[in-house]
């Protein structure tokens, strides 16, 4: 399977999305992917956008050019999620495991587990740096 996996040229930020719920984005907001193996991403500007491997290859993308109107069309198109974005979105997890049957809490947690829920704390943490525009 290939991973959604992309480098942000102005950053250097490596992302990557494992799950259909994802939605990543690099430290200066350039680039995102997201929805894990549907392999969906979007960039401000694609020439600052590149695809990474499994082995670490950096390989440059090719957009298409719409011909009638000469856009290009993003594959995706979200926007910036905000600091109470993100909270409602750990607490929506926290949820959702309060919810499993007894069976399923004692039974080990996969490392996609554990690398999904830090991946939203560090991007709770990083929003702490920047101003949130709910105030």
């Amino acid at each position: 399977m290939t991973r959604n996996r992309a480098k942000c040229k102005l950053c250097g930020d490596i992302i990557e999305s494992f799950h259909s719920t994802d939605y990543i984005i690099c430290k200066c907001g350039e680039i995102s992917v997201a929805e894990g193996a549907a392999l969906k991403c979007g960039a401000r500007d694609y020439n600052n956008f590149l695809r990474v491997d499994d082995d670490g290859n950096e390989i440059k993308v090719k957009t298409i050019s719409d011909t009638s109107n000469d856009k290009v069309e993003a594959l995706t198109d979200y926007p910036k999620p905000t600091r109470k974005d993100m909270l409602d979105m750990l607490d929506e997890t926290i949820k959702n495991y309060d919810k499993l049957p007894q069976h399923a809490m004692t039974q080990p947690v996969t490392h996609y587990d554990l690398l999904s829920a830090l991946l939203l704390l560090s991007s709770l943490f990083k929003s702490f740096e920047e101003p949130d525009e709910l105030g």
